[in-house]
């Protein structure tokens, strides 16, 4: 089982796929404090490791299942874990309601962006009407459209549950490697007014959807917002600066820009070659939705 504890009350379930390199990066958190609380319990496929490893820490009931987003990565397995914890009631954006209760679109869309990836996630089960619920006291419910129009943080306590609103997140030893997640269709404006509005929240405990921990929410927030600044500026200059305009042209000249200017994306050269190749597809869907907000705006 891949537990970490941090403190008294909190736990990161590592939930590895049957998927090269998709291991350290999809996770999910449990909260044991006044309640017991999952964050995005993940796809399908590994819902039974979730409830294995639950059941590891002592837990035998689930309070609440917040979701940050409705992505198959975060939320696919919903529906299946639901049923094992009958009296868990789930938080999620009003506009993700719909989709769990008919997921028949959520899972189309997904099948036709991550083709085998989302098959190896596992189909989408739908979630009962009855299993939602509109608020948790103790939870402050923090609306951070970006990553996905209907994104949204949670704060419990001193503990900040971001999701993919400040990027991807990876300690690597004594280093770090951090991209921002800006899938299309990113609107600027949107995703930066997010990552200001969880930088004013001071030093929180920033728990990633992907994948880790970072103890100052304050810090890594200013830190992915002059990330993104720098992703916006380094698309626009690649589609300025050359003649081939091509998508996978441009998106090799940004790798090879920010890689040198990003200290913290230079961290993709010390991860492990199949994290990287990973990587490799994600930071293309970055950068691609990049790339269509600076073509759309002209800037």
């Amino acid at each position: 089982m891949n537990i970490y504890r941090f403190g008294d009350d909190l736990y990161l379930i590592d939930l590895p796929q049957k998927i090269e390199g998709f291991r350290k990066f999809i996770s999910s958190w449990v909260y044991t404090g006044e309640f017991t609380a999952v964050v995005d319990p993940g796809p399908k496929s590994t819902i039974e490791v979730l409830v294995n490893s639950l059941r590891e820490i002592g837990v035998r009931n689930v309070d609440y299942v917040l979701l940050t987003h409705i992505h198959i990565d975060h939320a696919g397995g919903v529906g299946e874990f639901l049923k094992y914890f009958e009296g868990a009631k789930l938080v999620v954006s009003e506009r993700g309601k719909e989709h769990l209760v008919n997921p028949e679109r959520l899972w189309k869309g997904s099948l036709k962006v991550l083709g085998d990836i989302a098959k190896a996630y596992g189909e989408i089960v739908p979630v009962d009407e009855s299993r939602f619920a509109d608020g948790v006291e103790g939870v402050e419910v923090i609306p951070t459209p970006g990553h996905a129009v209907h994104h949204q943080s949670y704060l419990i306590g001193d503990y900040l549950f971001v999701g993919e609103a400040l990027g991807v997140f990876h300690a690597i030893k004594e280093d770090i490697y951090q991209r921002p997640a800006t899938p299309p269709r990113f609107i600027y404006e949107v995703a930066d007014e997010s990552i200001r509005k969880l930088k004013k929240l001071g030093n929180k405990t920033a728990c990633f959807g992907h994948f880790g921990v970072y103890e100052n929410s304050g810090d890594v927030a200013k830190y992915a917002e002059r990330q993104l600044r720098m992703w916006v500026d380094a698309v626009t200059d690649a589609i300025c600066c050359t003649s081939d305009e091509s998508f996978d042209s441009i998106r090799d000249r940004v790798v090879r820009d920010l890689l040198e200017r990003d200290a913290r994306f230079a961290g993709y050269l010390k991860l492990d070659r199949d994290i990287r190749k990973r990587e490799d597809y994600f930071i293309g869907n970055t950068i691609r939705g990049i790339y269509e907000y600076v073509k759309e705006n002209r800037i």
